[in-house]
């Protein structure tokens, strides 16, 4: 308590603390900065990968349709599962790639 009621102490202590105190906080502001920086590019991120897989699906539809008059239920079962299209058939377009919107498989 003595120290406390000795005039000019407080003001002396405050001065002489000042610019560590000053030092830190601009630490901590450069370091929100960052955080905010790197979590809004993250966000962006995630809306872009977002709608990128969103239209995924849309992008494969050509309008041109595999007739699958011919085929027997198996040849018809291995393309819906595997993308297999059987040799006799006369297709003109090229078959796609793993991954594009085929469903099952092993």
């Amino acid at each position: 308590m003595k120290l406390l009621k000795q005039p000019g102490l407080l003001s002396r202590v405050r001065l002489h603390l000042e610019p560590e105190w000053s030092e830190d906080a601009d630490k901590n502001m450069e370091r929100n900065k960052v955080m905010w920086i790197v979590i809004g590019a993250l966000f962006l991120l995630v809306l872009f990968l977002t709608f990128k897989t969103a239209n995924l699906g849309s992008a494969n539809t050509t309008g041109s349709a595999i007739d699958t008059a011919g085929w027997t239920a198996n040849e018809k079962m291995n393309y819906e599962m595997h993308g297999t299209i059987p040799a006799r058939a006369n297709v003109k377009t090229l078959s796609a790639p793993a991954g594009t919107g085929m469903v099952g498989g092993c």
